[in-house]
């Protein structure tokens, strides 16, 4: 089993960052990748980004490269999205997710696992 607990969401001022934090727990040896994905009002779950589980590689959608960037600390077993020049588009809750399969691509769906997920609200 993997527990997924996310933090870091907020509010901040449009151009503004903020760092979302997601501690993994449990059979973390076990996990091929980790990700991040939102969900914005009337809106469907939309992926954000992805980081293998050694932390080698990182995948992004055109919607927040340059801008988002995902890491992972090996020892605390943790992963962090980092985001940067923040839009009111961006306005979403954020979950953190991870999966144990190779099921299509190392960084797509589908995840196994997943957060609780943060509110993180851009103002304009």
């Amino acid at each position: 089993q993997v527990q997924l607990v996310e933090s870091g969401g907020g509010l901040v001022q449009a151009g503004g960052s903020l760092r979302l934090s997601c501690a993994a727990s449990g059979r973390t040896f076990s996990l091929h990748s980790m990700g991040w994905f939102r969900q914005a009002p009337g809106k469907e779950r939309e992926f954000v980004a992805a980081i293998s589980w050694s932390g080698g590689s990182t995948y992004y959608p055109d919607s927040v490269k340059g801008r988002f960037t995902i890491s992972k600390n090996n020892a605390q077993n943790t992963v962090y999205l980092r985001m940067n020049s923040l839009k009111p588009e961006d306005t979403a809750v954020y979950y953190c997710a991870a999966k144990n399969n190779y099921e299509a691509t190392w960084y797509g769906p589908p995840y196994d696992y997943w957060g609780q997920g943060t509110q993180v609200t851009v103002s304009s």
